[in-house]
């Protein structure tokens, strides 16, 4: 196995995840659409150099895996690629933010630091959350969702090509090269003087096989509308989970969650 058949497996997980079973998975994918998009408002709502008070949300988190029994390491293994980017965001604040906010014993916390570290978690509690919503719902839920909630359909229907494209691409890049690796007589990498015409080679091939993609879906009546296999059902369930998450969120954002579970826990101590 080529690294990009490795690489299409990682990508097609969440897809494989989406087809089970669990209370998660049975929720209409409109009410799980919604209640990610006010999970996210949330998140990016708070300032700056907010870092406990955005723990509680981790709780969210944490019922959604258990509940629909995602496996941790899939989750982890997506973060681990997008960290690097929220570390290139925030890299720089501890060098240009150097405003002294709090003290832990004799070492001062600079509120570079603090803003550093509240970037990280926004950025676990965000994609954590996009991630278990396509593992519980699927890339094609998703899309149909956004359509039924009103979302253009040029926009969907973007979104779905965009996505089956990649695999596209993906699998004439593996065969391009397990075609070089079986012909290749030392049995090296490719040189990088070859990279160029295999990218150019590549981006030919995949443009005629989504023509004939294209040419089988108008042979069997595409008109441009994309019509999911599943009808949605608004259910009562999928009001009390919207309805419930909206009532933590509410609570956790404006309520001081975090505060007064740290009060109560010293009180106990004490």
């Amino acid at each position: 196995m080529t690294r990009i058949d490795a690489a299409i497996g990682n990508v097609d997980a969440l897809d494989r995840l989406a087809t089970g079973d669990s209370p998660i998975h049975r929720l209409d994918p409109r009410a799980k659409l919604i209640v990610t998009a006010l999970f996210l408002l949330t998140v990016v709502s708070y300032r700056k150099y907010d870092v406990v008070e955005l723990t509680p949300l981790f709780l969210y988190l944490t019922v959604l895996l258990a509940l629909g029994r995602v496996p941790v390491r899939v989750i982890a293994r997506y973060l681990l690629l997008a960290c690097p980017f929220a570390v290139l965001v925030g890299g720089f604040n501890p060098l240009f933010d150097r405003q002294i906010i709090a003290h832990i014993g004799p070492l001062a916390v600079t509120g570079g630091w603090v803003s550093f570290i509240s970037i990280l978690i926004r950025l676990v509690l965000t994609v954590s959350a996009v991630l278990l919503l396509l593992a519980c719902t699927g890339y094609v839920g998703v899309c149909a969702a956004l359509g039924k909630l009103g979302a253009p359909r040029l926009l969907t229907m973007q979104f779905m090509m965009l996505y089956r494209f990649i695999f596209i691409l993906t699998d004439e890049a593996s065969r391009m090269i397990r075609a070089h690796s079986l012909r290749s007589p030392n049995g090296r990498g490719i040189p990088l003087r070859v990279w160029g015409s295999l990218a150019g080679n590549l981006l030919l091939r995949a443009y005629d096989r989504g023509t004939r993609v294209h040419t089988a879906m108008l042979a069997r009546g595409f008109d441009g509308t994309f019509r999911p296999l599943q009808a949605f059902h608004w259910a009562t369930a999928d009001t009390l989970f919207v309805v419930g998450s909206l009532a933590f969120l509410i609570l956790v954002r404006y309520g001081q969650l975090a505060t007064r579970v740290g009060q109560w826990t010293l009180e106990l101590i004490a």
